[in-house]
């Protein structure tokens, strides 16, 4: 485990519970990183949502051996009585499902995973995106004239043109870079590995930065580094891009590294783009979780529609037409 793994790890278990509870988590914690090879970042909202069950269940003197469906159960009411909101919910029973399953395989409980009633499943919403026009305003943003202006401008340039997760362009090592051949080799959810193509404008930013990185003397493998040659965090590119956000004239609220993720698959489908090849490209496992970019896609196409075509109007029907849609 390496000492980001550690310090994470040490965070997710500061609470000490009785009843068996913090040792349970914390072997849990390591099925998760060990046995099923999941991210810290999944690990520890696991852990996070798992906390709130364990302090529920101490106040009712219930170890995790002792669990029932009646004590699951009054605890989700409860959770839903303290107002968190139904994709909460959905998240705290997914993390209690994969929970209960390994305690049944430990064999230190009766109750398994099918003891979680399933909330209703909660309306997808669509993904937030940005128009084309917005994102080249973004990409413009970074004062190029500057060693940190070139290196921002690549990770931008990046981030839209391979549609990474925020977590993988932090991670990203400069060897995993193929700039002749114009793809990178990534390390996804689930520790899998798949080729990501980018352009020639990425491709262009990232060799301007690779000719100041080394100013920076880089203290790790990883493609960008900050002026102390440390890599840059998940936390800083966020800031970052907030700011260039500002100055490029758009809300802040409107523009994350997972907003720029969305774009990039939603701009390829606007594009022509086959779903698989997005796919393919996000990571995705489950072509359902790509889908959801297609009705952003017909969503667009549509206001398109009424906004261009002579007859889309209300206006054009037959006034029994108009009486009908009232």
């Amino acid at each position: 485990m390496d000492e980001s793994d550690s310090a994470a790890q040490n965070g997710a278990n500061t609470e000490d519970f009785s009843l068996d509870w913090s040792a349970s988590l914390r072997d849990f914690e390591v099925h998760l990183g060990v046995e099923r090879g999941l991210s810290i970042h999944t690990r520890t909202g696991y852990l996070s949502d798992l906390r709130l069950l364990a302090a529920w269940a101490v106040e009712q003197r219930c170890s995790p051996s002792e669990l029932t469906r009646d004590h699951l159960n009054a605890f989700l009411a409860h959770q839903h009585a303290q107002g968190k909101a139904a994709r909460s919910i959905a998240r705290l029973s997914s993390a209690m499902r994969q929970f209960l399953g390994f305690l049944r395989l430990e064999g230190q409980s009766s109750a398994g995973p099918e003891s979680v009633v399933r909330p209703p499943r909660p309306p997808r919403l669509l993904p937030r995106t940005l128009g084309e026009g917005q994102v080249q305003a973004l990409l413009e943003a970074p004062d190029t004239s500057s060693a940190l202006g070139v290196r921002d401008r690549a990770w931008i340039e990046l981030l839209y043109a391979s549609g990474l997760r925020v977590s993988e362009l932090a991670s990203l090592s400069a060897l995993s870079v193929f700039l002749d051949e114009g793809f990178l080799k990534i390390t996804g959810k689930g520790k899998k590995d798949r080729l990501v193509p980018f352009g020639q404008s990425a491709e262009h930013w990232m060799r301007a930065w690779l000719q100041h990185r080394s100013q920076f003397k880089p203290r790790t493998e990883a493609l960008f580094v900050g002026r102390s040659g440390e890599p840059l965090t998940r936390q800083h590119l966020w800031r970052l891009l907030k700011t260039y956000a500002l100055k490029a004239g758009l809300p802040r609220e409107a523009v994350s590294p997972h907003v720029l993720r969305h774009a990039f698959a939603t701009h390829l489908l606007d594009h022509g783009a086959d779903l698989r090849a997005v796919q393919a490209m996000l990571g995705h496992a489950d072509i359902s979780t790509t889908q959801i970019y297609t009705h952003v896609h017909q969503a667009r196409l549509r206001a398109l529609y009424d906004r261009m075509h002579p007859r889309s109007a209300e206006e054009d029907l037959p006034a029994s037409r108009r009486d009908d849609r009232s």
